[in-house]
């Protein structure tokens, strides 16, 4: 293993550890942002560039920034003086470590894991975004408006509407 190999696995575990365990959920949600670009480091590191710049997009550039756009158009104005970390954080800790070694040691022992290392797959990213804009191009508009309509209806439900009186000057 190398060494940015092993950097960007503690950072991202530690990013990981941190969203679970965290009190305030804006201190969860940036460290889910930055389990995120862990992972997007681990994919570029493993040479699968596409797979990378599509974790930065899609999960750093669009779903942790709903995440955190959320969390704060839902927040009350008041934060409570709670501890930083949850009460159970430890035991949390000790039950993951276990699930995960465990499942490690299934893996690894598992005879339906291949021996030999087959060749790399010849896909690029320019395959992939010609398949995109050639064959796949309607599913992709598709998706880009339905994403679009969700954003737009996120808006509207998150805005507050004005209180309305009557003609007595009563709010209704």
């Amino acid at each position: 293993m190398s060494l940015p190999f092993l950097i960007i696995a503690f950072v991202t575990l530690f990013a990981a550890a941190a969203a679970m365990s965290l009190r305030n959920l804006v201190h969860c949600s940036l460290a889910f942002v930055v389990s995120f670009a862990g992972l997007a480091a681990m994919y570029l590191l493993l040479d699968a560039q596409f797979v990378g710049f599509a974790q930065i997009l899609v999960y750093v550039g669009a779903i942790a920034i709903l995440i955190v756009f959320a969390i704060l158009l839902t927040r009350s104005g008041d934060t409570p003086n709670e501890a930083v970390l949850a009460p159970g954080w430890f035991y949390g800790i000790a039950v993951s470590a276990a699930v995960f070694t465990l499942l490690g040691w299934a893996v690894l022992s598992s005879s339906a894991l291949p021996k030999t290392v087959s060749a790399a797959p010849q896909t690029t990213v320019k395959n992939i975004g010609e398949a995109l804009m050639n064959k796949y191009v309607l599913p992709l508009e598709i998706i880009g408006l339905l994403l679009t309509a969700a954003m737009i209806g996120a808006v509207i439900i998150a805005l507050k509407e004005p209180s309305k009186t009557d003609h007595s000057g009563r709010k209704t």
